[in-house]
């Protein structure tokens, strides 16, 4: 082949761990599309997660990246679950432009009983509680959290639901996540996959994309569903995407640019540049000295074990240690 024909990278085939906008003016569709791979590969096994729990948390963070990658300042997108199921804590927290980690906390004893019991959709691993959906602009900015009630839904539903309380955007979500075994030098490798979508109506004329009234609100009219669903193009946009199959939003040789194409191609799809995941925990030596740096001489004899003083940080498990006598308190 010569160098004046077309290569395949040439179209710009975003492949993993990267968020990849689209809009679809004909039917006034903004959204974003993602397939995380190596980022989870990298976060998951740290913690020695059972499946379930890594499950949970690599669909959070294929949420997290999907709303996070909008901010359109130097901030944090956090996405985190408190509730009271065996999995009672999932954290993912985005910095831009593109670092993410992790967390989940769970209860190792129900979590086994709960398998065992054939107990292990989301809805019943995280039980009822909250999910939390923070954007922090830094110090000297205004923390903005929206919080939607945890109570057997989906978290595609409970996506949908902070869009139409919160942002008042008729939003369609959709995720998916495998553990894939594939053959390896050495025998069978399991990898981690996820995938997402998110689709918003956003017209010109706002009448068109106006979301119903809340139940108890002031419309005596107001019912559950969008407004919007009335609308020929965002009921169009619902149809296509109800199509999706589970394993189009991960799987490698389809991509996110596939689906889109796929998806949209009779209404004209535009893709833009994507935007890179990256495995980077916030944590480092100097923010976590200047921590214990304002603990009073009592705690930081409190924190000290044989001589030494140990963190751990709970998201990428980087451990460090401390001469007590380091810090102004204990001297």
């Amino acid at each position: 082949m010569s160098d004046s024909e077309i290569r395949l990278g040439e179209f710009g085939f975003a492949g993993d761990d990267h968020v990849v906008p689209f809009e679809v003016d004909a039917l006034d569709l903004r959204g974003r599309a993602v397939q995380l791979g190596p980022v989870l590969d990298a976060i998951l096994p740290r913690h020695g997660y059972p499946e379930p729990v890594a499950n949970l948390l690599a669909e959070v963070m294929a949420l997290t990246v999907l709303l996070g990658t909008t901010l359109k300042f130097e901030g944090k997108f956090i996405v985190q679950t408190r509730t009271d199921g065996p999995v009672d804590l999932l954290v993912a927290d985005f910095s831009t432009p593109h670092s993410l980690r992790a967390y989940a906390r769970f209860d190792a004893e129900r979590l086994e009983a709960a398998v065992a019991a054939g107990r292990t959709a989301p809805e019943e691993l995280l039980g009822k509680g909250v999910l939390a959906l923070t954007i922090d602009q830094g110090a000297f900015m205004q923390r903005y959290q929206g919080i939607v009630e945890l109570d057997g839904a989906s978290l595609e539903e409970v996506a949908r639901t902070y869009f139409r309380q919160s942002e008042q955007i008729p939003t369609d979500v959709r995720l998916s996540v495998a553990r894939q075994i594939v053959p390896g030098a050495d025998g069978p490798v399991a990898h981690w996959r996820a995938g997402g979508l998110l689709a918003q109506f956003l017209p010109e004329a706002p009448e068109r994309m106006r979301a119903a009234d809340l139940p108890g609100g002031d419309d005596p009219n107001g019912d559950d569903g969008d407004a919007a669903d009335g609308d020929d193009a965002w009921a169009e946009v619902r149809s296509l995407l109800a199509t999706i199959s589970p394993d189009e939003l991960f799987d490698p040789t389809v991509g996110s640019e596939r689906l889109l194409y796929r998806l949209f191609h009779e209404h004209g799809v535009r893709v833009f540049d994507s935007v890179a995941i990256e495995d980077d925990c916030s944590c480092s030596r100097e923010k976590i000295r200047a921590i214990l740096d304002g603990f009073t001489a009592e705690e930081i004899t409190e924190s000290t074990e044989n001589g030494t003083i140990r963190v751990s940080c709970e998201f990428c498990s980087q451990h460090y240690e401390f001469d007590p006598a380091e810090f102004s308190a204990a001297r």
